[in-house]
């Protein structure tokens, strides 16, 4: 084990630990970047889309060189009933065109690319080891302890970057482990599909892709949602619901994941696929309410171990690799003053601030906060909306007039006037 100081020490090769060592690195800071998988990607999951731009604010261009999968040209929404789908989306072709707004990533094979990247501006990568807990020195965090004999790692700052229920954060006392109420769980497959059969299956051409959101029937009325994201010959499935909503259910991940994937809206897209790889892990739910402290004395917290995740539009590798960003330069501020205490670690938080990160999540609360206290939306809305498209599409002599009433009576026994206008209320003003 390196037994040397460092400037920095960041703890998890991810979007967002990475992106910190990378900022470090290259301002000349001696960084030490720890991993505990075999490799950067080999523990990481997320859904699977990555956005251009926040990574341009690291790496420009860097989708030029890095392994991409496919640029995302469409979005589909699709909200499920036990046998039916009304469906949704936009596409542009200026999504499949440079500078592009987003793409599909596999994690084994970007954040590779991305810690090489890191290394390669200087900073030192450690794989397999494990941050077990902070060093101290009066108070204030000066390195870290590892599980490797004589794994000592001592630093003017730690950046903490270990995932939800990230382990140093608690150590520190930051928190303590987050409740079922307060994380999704998400699983996912990696599916493999011939690039031809891929492409003519979602109308694709040219390389694009595309992903679909599933609502409703999707998680069995849970909150939470199902996803189909369109890789180069492979396609990423899964499920992610929030925790509690599945403990009291007594539902089984792995069971829910089975069921989405047998969804007759669902299963004739991953006919003939074949099941690679399989991964389950948490995922930070709340918004801004719910981030924990960021900083105390010597010590950052950015990523998902900060709670940084928008579930209602996708967001959280862009939180991930901007709030690694901004710890960076927070601890290069620190390293030009020769102050690593309380007063010059807020920074990253005024930093925070000022950025997109904490204006969205902030959103995110009050949207959050509507679908706990709505569990209809997942159950009673899917069903009412699917009925109501469904009686008007069906051609029987009926006039259309009537259909409209009879559309209109068979909403107003499931869910009374006042209910509807009461939810429609609450949900504009939860709007981000």
């Amino acid at each position: 084990m390196i037994a040397e100081k460092f400037d920095v020490i960041v703890v998890g090769a991810g979007l967002a630990g990475t992106a910190a060592a990378y900022t470090l690195a290259k301002a000349g800071a001696k960084v030490a970047l720890l991993e505990r998988g075999d490799y950067p990607g080999s523990k990481n999951v997320m859904g699977g889309i990555l956005y251009r731009q926040p990574m341009e604010k690291i790496i420009p261009g860097w989708w030029r060189d890095a392994p991409v999968e496919r640029p995302i040209s469409e979005q589909r929404v699709w909200v499920l009933t036990e046998d039916s789908a009304v469906t949704m989306g936009y596409k542009s072709q200026r999504f499949n065109e440079e500078p592009y707004n987003a793409f599909t990533v596999l994690r084994a094979r970007f954040d590779k690319w991305f810690a090489d990247q890191a290394v390669a501006a200087g900073a030192v990568l450690v794989t397999e080891v494990v941050a077990e807990d902070v060093l101290r020195d009066n108070g204030q965090v000066v390195g870290v302890r590892t599980n490797r004999p004589e794994g000592d790692l001592r630093a003017n700052v730690v950046i903490a970057a270990d995932g939800v229920n990230s382990l140093l954060s608690q150590r520190v006392g930051l928190h303590g482990e987050w409740p079922p109420d307060r994380v999704a769980i998400g699983v996912k497959e990696i599916i493999q599909l011939s690039r031809s059969v891929l492409e003519d299956r979602f109308g694709l051409e040219n390389g694009e892709g595309t992903a679909i959101e599933l609502f409703g029937d999707a998680t069995h009325g849970l909150m939470g949602y199902g996803f189909i994201y369109t890789n180069r010959d492979t396609l990423s499935v899964g499920v992610g619901v929030l925790l509690s909503q599945m403990i009291e259910r007594k539902l089984n991940p792995n069971q829910l994941l089975e069921d989405f994937k047998r969804h007759p809206m669902v299963r004739r897209l991953l006919e003939g696929g074949e099941a690679k790889e399989y991964m389950a892990h948490l995922i930070p739910e709340g918004g801004w309410t719910e981030v924990p402290p960021l900083y105390t004395g010597g010590y950052l917290v950015v990523g998902d171990a900060a709670m940084m995740v928008n579930g209602l539009f996708r967001e959280g590798s862009n939180f991930a690799a901007i709030s690694g960003k901004l710890a960076a330069q927070t601890a290069l501020e620190a390293l030009d003053r020769g102050d690593f205490s309380k007063r010059t670690m807020v920074g990253y938080v005024e930093r925070l601030q000022e950025s997109f990160i904490v204006k969205d999540l902030e959103g995110y609360s009050r949207v959050s906060r509507y679908a706990h206290e709505h569990p209809d939306l997942f159950t009673v809305y899917p069903q009412m909306m699917a009925e109501a498209v469904h009686q008007l599409m069906t051609v029987d002599s009926t006039p259309k007039r009537m259909k409209l009433l009879d559309v209109f009576k068979h909403a107003r026994q499931r869910r009374p006037l006042l209910a509807l206008a009461k939810d429609m209320a609450g949900a504009l003003r939860a709007l981000p």
